[in-house]
């Protein structure tokens, strides 16, 4: 059931108000702006119904006040008795969802606050389809990202780097509907060994996240990655026969928190070295990481090519950071320079204003360049791309390739691209 906070210093038009809505919603009280703050905090309302004029703090102030304190925007809709236009225009602009006159009536006041409760329940319903990853399920790179990052910083429990080993020859032997079917098989397996309010998230590929919530024993995330390592590949003999013979399995890199710190950036880095760790012992198993895991510079010579190599080379472009990017630029001016290579150097700008329009921008760049061709995004809306042995005649039929691939999606379509593009 929804919660409405309702707020009025009057005690009768609290009764009423909370007569009228409490048939559909459940509700909570405040008489002043200062309780209402509080009242809020503590009981987290869908919505709040507030009188506009109040001793102390009045309707605009408390609106102000409680959308500095929370992430999202709340709705909040006024009640006056003030028949004047210009309070109820000031009410919108500063962000009011609807407005509505004293004396309240039943059935206006219901049906105003059904649509401001509705439309909510629409836009949850859409950022929540944001974040999935539509081929699993499970939420997608940014999203995951952002909510386990929030969940680091605050809660115990692991922070899990999970990959899928040899996964690319499934791609390649049995062909990437295959490929699909087993990435759908083991996100099924993800949810069914991972605990009710973990998360669990998609990077990209056959790389995968997850949160598992106040957990303090190695010997349980052992046990979740023996139970994926054994039901991933009897699903793969299912789905490809008893002679699947592909070494189908499971690795898993985990960091305790706090234990070894709140930044998701550094937690995920320490995840990443414990999840090398397995790699070069074998894979299918798990690994913590501790002060202790090898470096690089421990290792002998001929292991180095298994840390500093790039794991699952995917055949699309090379999306690095922006500080990345300057350093990989600085080595293509040398290879110009000392070798005479052909490097063409492009800005991309887009004009969008969704920034799931940018991301989608994004992932066609990454899949439509070259394995050897490097993409960084410097800025909302700006790209930067460096095209490794390419001509600038070359330049121009990638470009309207690239074009074309842009014309056939439906958002993208309607923005303003512009390419700008010379030779280093």
């Amino acid at each position: 059931m929804q919660k409405i906070l309702i707020v009025d210093d009057e005690p009768m038009m609290l009764k009423i108000a909370s007569k009228i809505l409490s048939k559909k919603y459940q509700i909570v009280t405040a008489s002043s702006g200062a309780e209402a703050v509080e009242v809020f905090a503590a009981e987290k309302p869908d919505m709040v119904l507030s009188d506009l004029l109040m001793p102390e703090m009045d309707g605009y102030e408390l609106h102000s006040i409680l959308q500095e304190k929370i992430s999202e925007p709340v709705p909040i809709m006024f009640m006056t008795a003030d028949e004047s236009d210009e309070s109820e225009s000031h009410g919108f602009e500063i962000g009011a969802a609807d407005y509505i006159r004293k004396p309240l009536k039943a059935d206006i006041l219901m049906r105003r606050v059904g649509n401001i409760l509705d439309n909510l329940d629409k836009l949850n319903g859409l950022k929540q389809a944001v974040d999935i990853d539509t081929m699993t399920g499970l939420l997608n790179k940014v999203a995951s990202q952002r909510k386990i990052g929030e969940i680091c910083a605050t809660e115990r429990g692991v922070l899990l780097m999970i990959d899928l080993d040899s996964f690319k020859l499934v791609n390649d032997i049995h062909g990437h509907a295959m490929g699909d079917r087993i990435l759908v098989k083991f996100s099924e397996l993800l949810n069914a060994v991972m605990s009710d309010g973990d998360l669990i998230g998609r990077m990209g590929g056959d790389e995968f996240i997850a949160f598992c919530r106040n957990i303090t024993d190695e010997k349980i995330i052992a046990a979740k990655a023996d139970y994926l390592n054994e039901k991933i590949v009897d699903a793969a003999k299912k789905y490809m026969g008893a002679n699947f013979n592909i070494p189908l399995g499971v690795s898993i890199g985990a960091v305790f928190v706090p234990a070894e710190g709140t930044d998701f950036v550094d937690l995920y880095k320490k995840a990443d070295k414990a999840l090398y760790k397995v790699k070069q012992n074998g894979k299918h198993g798990c690994a913590f990481y501790s002060e202790n895991t090898d470096t690089p510079a421990q290792k002998d010579f001929a292991d180095l090519d298994k840390i500093l190599g790039e794991r699952n080379v995917q055949n699309e472009a090379y999306f690095v950071s922006a500080e990345n990017f300057k350093l990989i630029y600085r080595l293509a001016v040398r290879l110009v320079k000392s070798f005479k290579q052909d490097i063409q150097f492009v800005r991309l700008t887009i004009d969008a204003e969704k920034d799931s329009d940018i991301d989608e921008l994004k992932d066609l760049l990454t899949a439509n360049l070259r394995m050897t061709d490097c993409a960084a995004q410097v800025s909302r809306n700006q790209f930067l791309i460096l095209l490794m042995g390419t001509k600038p005649q070359e330049w121009n039929f990638i470009k309207m390739r690239l074009m074309a691939k842009i014309k056939t999606l439906k958002n993208l379509s309607q923005c303003k691209i512009d390419f700008e593009a010379t030779a280093l």
